[in-house]
């Protein structure tokens, strides 16, 4: 009966989802970024959140055949590893614990904390211990159990829709429409190309989420004809939503003002609206912020635990043990106080770019593994098939390929050891997972020797 419950999802309900997931916090953020990158030049800005758009389209079409193909609990980690075998496997939910979740939540919480100083009218220096306490206190949240999580999420989706809709359709009615949108390109002294891996990356953090819209395709009556649907769809809509939201906020301040402003929807809020309606505008924000970091919160700690389940990581007992709400609540405080630490940086978009670099890496991966699933397993249960393969993986592939290659060897000195460190931290799961297979063993030694005696 469960099963035919799982059947139920058309074509209306997939939409929605891809679309809730991947709708975030760094919409409202990071064009600050995008801009500041380009020089205060419009054209390049928004041309990228079309590129991106179109990555991410290639990405989630691509990624959803693996999914579908593989229908088991764990996400990526499992994926790869099916594919990759076991220490890649482990590598993929290391690097997701130690790198993606906790730089994420920290780089959203690093907002958080500057957003609540400027509505408050605090002093600066309360930034980083109100980033670090909302962390610790939505982590100790999580180990109540998922339905405190759940009211959370709720109340944070309405939040972040509200603001959005209320800039798009003010910002064009209240706007002046003044302001240059398509040119130039990028500032004079600067190169396109130079540019355009950085303002990618920095974009891609909003498009993120993607990757758990295959997920949902055992609960689809019909996913091999809805499925690419609800990614196309869903993804366009987001997209669209993102260029009419980029749009508005040129239509009332240009772009070398928004790259001034570490929240443009507040700064385009407070033009159109006066100040009492910008803060009206950062409340939901701040709420959908919040929202946000409960979620990687309530994501980010099963990878985690699922790698101490699997004996992967030392201490795998404590991390892969769950509390009496059977929540991971071990490693739900774990990631809460690694995100804590990188949070003490107080770089949003220093952390956001790792976490990106640090996760597109092993999405190429996963685009490469469909092509790989295709030659070795030609007769595996495909219910969703990638559309025109192997043209769409091959651009998924070749655009991952760019962001990731262009943040590690051109995207500045700063952001190249950042990258190099990233990879280092990565690495660092291997010795760690030959530690606790080795404890493991001997577990088992001492295990059969007392069943013996």
């Amino acid at each position: 009966m469960s099963q035919k419950l799982q059947k139920n999802l058309g074509l209306a309900a997939a939409l929605s989802t891809v679309i809730g997931m991947v709708i975030g916090g760094g919409v409202f953020f990071k064009p600050q970024a995008v801009y500041t990158l380009t020089g205060g030049a419009p054209g390049l800005g928004i041309l990228a959140w079309v590129i991106a758009g179109i990555l991410t389209i290639t990405a989630g079409l691509t990624a959803a055949e693996v999914s579908a193909a593989i229908p088991k609990t764990g996400g990526m980690m499992v994926y790869i590893e099916e594919i990759y075998g076991k220490k890649l496997g482990m590598l993929t939910g290391w690097m997701q614990s130690v790198l993606f979740f906790p730089a994420t939540i920290a780089a959203i919480a690093v907002m958080f904390g500057n957003q609540t100083v400027l509505l408050l009218g605090l002093n600066e220096n309360l930034i980083i211990p109100i980033t670090i306490c909302t962390v610790l206190f939505i982590s100790v949240l999580n180990t109540f159990g998922s339905k405190t999580s759940g009211i959370i999420q709720t109340v944070a989706t309405v939040a972040k829709l509200v603001p959005l809709v209320i800039i798009i359709v003010f910002g064009f009615i209240k706007g002046s429409g003044a302001n240059p949108i398509t040119t130039p390109i990028v500032a004079e002294g600067l190169s396109p190309m130079s540019v355009i891996g950085q303002v990618l990356i920095a974009i891609l953090f909003a498009y993120d989420g993607w990757i758990n819209v295959g997920a949902i395709a055992g609960e689809m009556k019909n996913p091999g004809k809805d499925l690419p649907k609800a990614i196309v769809g869903g993804l366009s809509i987001t997209m669209a939503v993102y260029i009419a939201i980029n749009l508005a906020y040129l239509w009332v301040l240009p772009a070398n003002e928004i790259a001034q402003f570490a929240n443009p929807a507040s700064a385009v809020a407070t033009v159109i609206f006066g100040d009492m309606g910008g803060k009206v505008v950062t409340v939901g924000i701040l709420i959908s912020v919040f929202g946000c970091i409960n979620g990687y919160l309530l994501t980010g700690p099963r990878v985690l635990y699922t790698l101490g389940q699997q004996k992967s990581i030392p201490g795998y007992k404590t991390v892969g043990a769950l509390n009496r709400n059977d929540v991971p609540a071990n490693a739900t405080l774990i990631m809460g106080v690694l995100s804590s630490l990188y949070a003490l940086s107080g770089q949003f978009n220093l952390l956001s770019d790792l976490s990106m670099f640090a996760v597109w890496s092993f999405y190429v991966l996963t685009f490469i593994g469909v092509i790989i699933l295709r030659k070795k397993q030609p007769d595996l249960h495909r219910p969703y098939k990638v559309p025109m393969y192997p043209i769409i993986p091959l651009i998924a592939i070749a655009g991952g390929l760019f962001v990731v290659l262009n943040q590690l060897l051109f995207a500045g000195m700063t952001n190249t050891l950042v990258s190099l460190g990233g990879v280092v931290v990565t690495l660092i799961g291997l010795p760690l997972y030959s530690i606790a297979q080795k404890q493991a063993a001997k577990e088992e030694n001492h295990n059969d020797l007392d069943k013996i005696a």
